[in-house]
């Protein structure tokens, strides 16, 4: 059950957000092993007065965060970032203005249904 965020600093035709938003999709899907309909993903366009470009960066600059839950291997982890920054190339943004950022708050940190989601049936597989 990731939570996704993706920011960026200009503007997009609502195409090109919605392949953004389908290249993490599917990207997620594969390294993570989720369950299809997991596809909580969101997209934050800042005025670029509101999100300067770091040095060595262009205007395609993408940020790419993650909330998710512990326990994917470093190799989920690695396919996960590779699948994005390939999906992301076939859409014209170069690795290099692509960060991706993991934050994984442990299990009793998250609310699921009125309880810490370690009490919580997933229905999916957090070791993979």
């Amino acid at each position: 059950m990731p939570i996704v965020k993706i920011e960026v600093c200009r503007p997009r035709p609502a195409a090109e957000v919605a392949a953004l938003i389908d290249a993490v999709y599917h990207a997620q899907l594969e390294a993570l092993q989720l369950p299809e309909d997991d596809k909580q993903i969101r997209y934050v366009e800042h005025k670029p007065e509101h999100f300067p470009v770091p040095p060595g960066k262009t205007e395609n600059y993408t940020f790419v965060e993650y909330q998710m839950f512990p326990g994917r291997s470093l190799d989920a982890k690695r396919k996960l970032y590779r699948g994005i920054v390939e999906r992301f190339g076939a859409l014209g943004i170069q690795p290099r203005d692509i960060i991706i950022v993991l934050n994984e708050p442990p299990l009793d940190n998250w609310g699921l249904r009125g309880l810490p989601a370690s009490e919580v049936d997933l229905g999916f597989n957090l070791n993979v």
